[in-house]
């Protein structure tokens, strides 16, 4: 079963940043997970929310700010918000990449990356895995290039996550955990799909869900899998 860690390693320092990562790494996760946007200068900047608000000592929407200018913020008073390119570099292969799509915006440049760490860098397809809610975004990284990995996030309906994710070749399904059965995980994964339910923190649902024989477990405690 995959211990994937949610925006690095959360539940023990500041989400999506560096020092979250390595802490990840260090707890020998299979994969991370981060979000990202887009800068106002179309740089792939890795933060959850829309705007700096929530997690920096700033104030404005992440579109609206130069990469010049997030540099400038801190989050917890220390650490710089990523950009993903950064991340991939500190991460070098040591496990896969769950990138969350926030913004459709940020689509084709993350794909693009993606190409460039292939061709130029000698990365394998299988180390990324571009998810997102909004299922446009994912259908237009199939269309750029099906080799991607994508996942399908849901919080509502698996039947139609399961049908669109069947539509795009998607190689996994991303459910709230709170959705999972171990009926309809057996059924998704009889498709060919595989399942990593997020974000199971308390020892409880972490050893619930396991008995579902989920492929993987998204978690801000990679330690607890």
């Amino acid at each position: 079963m995959l211990k994937i860690g949610h925006r690095g390693a959360k539940g023990y320092e500041p989400e999506n940043t560096f020092v979250s990562f390595q802490k990840a790494l260090d707890m020998q996760v299979d994969g991370i997970e981060l979000d990202v946007h887009l800068s106002a200068d179309g740089e792939i900047i890795v933060i959850h929310d829309e705007t700096i608000d929530r997690t920096t000592n700033g104030k404005g929407f992440v579109n609206a700010l130069s990469l010049r200018e997030l540099n400038a913020f801190r989050i917890n008073g220390e650490h710089k918000i990523p950009t993903l390119k950064e991340v991939f570099d500190l991460v070098n292969q040591d496990c896969f990449i769950n990138i969350e799509l926030k913004s459709y915006e940020a689509t084709d440049k993350v794909v693009s990356l993606i190409e460039k760490y292939v061709a130029k860098k000698g990365w394998k397809y299988h180390r990324f895995l571009v998810s997102s809610f909004d299922w446009n975004a994912l259908q237009q990284v199939a269309f750029l290039n099906d080799k991607i990995p994508t996942g399908v996030l849901t919080e509502t309906d698996l039947d139609l996550a399961l049908a669109f994710a069947k539509f795009i070749q998607a190689k996994s399904i991303h459910p709230h955990f709170h959705l999972l059965t171990k009926e309809n995980t057996a059924q998704m994964q009889q498709k060919g799909l595989q399942v990593f339910p997020w974000t199971i923190n308390e020892l409880e649902d972490i050893q619930k869900i396991k008995t579902f024989n989920v492929n993987g477990i998204i978690t801000d405690f990679p330690n607890r899998i």
